[in-house]
């Protein structure tokens, strides 16, 4: 059998990782600046986290939602206790895209409504309502195609506005990125948050904060939506939530009350998982990786936008984007190639990092002085 062939893969086998360094088949060594998405957060087999797995596999990997699980409750405590949200209620799944999926479907359940708002360069997720509510018509099936979801312009107050006026009372749902990954690293505006939770509230619909990829610390703060100074009524997250063991989560106001039935899953919230969860929770406050995203992350992006070669620089803590003419779009191949640095990459000419939150201010050096080296070759 061969592999479905849906990844353009770079030649290169990873055999072994840790902290913010990778290594190849043949011993060359990378630096990590991009973590696989956005999922590794506390470093590659940190000793802390390979431990905690380790020893749950000894005891139990998994057993159903049938049964009384321990482990959900403390992960629910911890993450209410660093997040917090401690009156908030979560139920736990298995990725990003079922974490939206599960938002918005609870959102409709609670107030009875189909129609939701989203926004011009959003991604939130390749399932069936995910998806639709994902601005990329390619990888919208016509299966996923639906009238119940409105695009409206990202961080445009008054078309935001204009649209609750006019069919405020259907809307069911907003779901915004904080700062929107795939979408080129665009930084949802501290105004226009709070304008999203000022008519969800008026009009009784729901606020889904999709934190998948700018949540879990990486902004500086636990959330990145944290900044406006707000509360969204649900919170998705996934990618650094395990460093690598498939998990997410949805963190649902009080307000909304759940049934028998509701939502459910095989694998969320198994043993193995909460372990994942727990481990990363636990290093992040005993290294205070949050605030070293955000010390290092300023750093990193105050010094990028020294270079004049760059076009923008945008972002927050260790969720950045460099917007690079398009005479320079070869250069984050060239840094793979040349410089041995992973960096990720939105279309159509934006290098994106993401990497560990424990990065230092040497390996942010590093990664500046391969970027000059690149600039200036081209």
């Amino acid at each position: 059998m061969n592999l479905f062939d849906v990844y353009p893969l770079n030649p290169i086998e990873i055999v072994k990782a840790q902290g913010s360094a990778v290594w190849d088949a043949q011993g060359n060594e990378y630096l990590d600046l991009y973590g696989g998405h956005a999922v590794i957060s506390i470093g590659h087999t940190h000793p802390h986290y390979v431990k905690r797995i380790s020893d749950q596999l000894q005891q139990i990997g998994f057993y159903s939602n049938s049964v009384e699980m321990p482990l959900q409750r403390e992960l629910a405590q911890r993450l209410g206790k660093t997040s917090g949200k401690e009156g908030y209620q979560l139920f736990l799944c298995n990725s990003g895209a079922e974490a939206n999926e599960n938002a918005l479907k609870l959102a409709s359940f609670h107030n009875g409504r189909k129609k939701i708002i989203a926004f011009s360069g959003a991604f939130h997720g390749r399932t069936s309502l995910a998806v639709a509510a994902t601005d990329n018509p390619k990888i919208v099936a016509p299966v996923n195609e639906t009238e119940n979801v409105v695009f409206l312009p990202f961080n445009d107050e008054a078309a935001l506005e204009q649209a609750f006026a006019a069919y405020g009372e259907t809307v069911s749902a907003v779901i915004i990125e904080g700062i929107q990954g795939v979408g080129g690293i665009r930084v949802a505006t501290d105004g226009f948050l709070r304008k999203i939770r000022s008519l969800t509230t008026q009009y009784g619909s729901v606020f889904i904060a999709d934190s998948v990829q700018c949540g879990y610390g990486r902004t500086g703060k636990f959330y990145s939506h944290d900044h406006a100074g707000i509360e969204a009524d649900i919170y998705s997250m996934a990618k650094g939530m395990g460093n690598g063991f498939p998990i997410g989560a949805i963190a649902i106001s009080p307000d909304i009350t759940p049934w028998y039935g509701m939502l459910g899953t095989t694998f969320g919230g198994n043993h193995l998982a909460c372990a994942a969860a727990l481990a990363v929770l636990e290093v992040m406050e005993q290294e205070q990786l949050i605030a070293n995203a955000g010390r290092v992350g300023d750093y990193l992006i105050n010094e990028l936008r020294k270079f004049d070669r760059v076009k923008e620089v945008r972002g927050r803590g260790l969720m950045i984007g460099i917007d690079l003419p398009e005479e320079l779009a070869g250069v984050r191949k060239d840094l793979l190639a040349k410089n041995r640095i992973f960096t990720g990459e939105a279309k159509p000419n934006v290098i994106r990092l993401l990497p560990a939150l424990g990065i230092t201010q040497a390996h942010a050096d590093h990664f500046l002085e391969a970027l000059s080296e690149r600039l200036s070759a081209l």
